[in-house]
C-alpha cells in the first residue's frame, strides 16, 4: 500500500493547522502552502474533504481560514487518510464496499492480509496529530 500525495500533503496541511491550534486564530491555506511549499489551490481542495470529513472547520470572512474541528489529541492519522485516500487497505478485497472475490473461500493469504490491514488501521488509529506534533 502507498499513500498518494493527496494523502502526506493533506496529513502536512493537518499537523500545520494542529501546531498552530492553540492560537485559536484561523490558519489560510496561502498561509499553510507557504509554510509547506505546496500549491494552494491543492491544499484547498484537499481543505473540502477535510472539512466533510469533520476534521477541519472552515471559517469565512476576512478573518477566515480553518480550524481544527476537534481537538488534536482527538483527531489520529487514520482520520486525516481515511479523509483523502477512502482506504487504507493493503489489498482491494479488504476495502470497503469493495466486491467479493471469487477466490475469498479458497485465499490461502487472507489471514495475512487482514493481519496487516488491523496493524495498518491500528497505528494511524493510534497516532493523534497532538502526536505528530510532537514528533516534528
Amino acid at each position: 500500500m502507498m499513500i498518494s500525495t493527496k494523502g502526506r500533503y493533506a496529513l502536512r496541511l493537518m499537523i500545520d493547522i494542529a501546531s498552530r491550534a492553540e492560537e485559536g486564530v484561523p490558519v489560510t491555506m496561502r498561509q499553510a502552502a507557504e509554510r509547506q511549499d505546496l500549491s494552494v489551490k491543492y491544499l484547498e481542495q484537499l481543505g473540502g474533504a477535510l472539512v466533510k470529513a469533520g476534521v477541519l472547520k472552515s471559517i469565512r470572512g476576512v478573518s477566515g481560514g480553518y480550524l481544527l474541528a476537534r481537538p488534536a489529541e482527538d483527531i489520529t492519522a487514520g482520520d486525516v487518510l481515511r479523509a483523502t485516500e477512502g482506504s487504507c487497505a493493503p489489498v482491494a478485497c479488504l476495502e470497503e464496499g469493495a466486491e467479493a472475490c471469487p477466490r475469498r473461500d479458497e485465499c490461502v493469504a487472507i489471514n495475512f492480509w487482514r493481519g496487516l490491514d488491523r496493524t495498518i488501521e491500528g497505528y494511524v488509529d493510534g497516532v493523534s496529530l497532538a502526536d505528530l506534533v510532537k514528533m516534528g
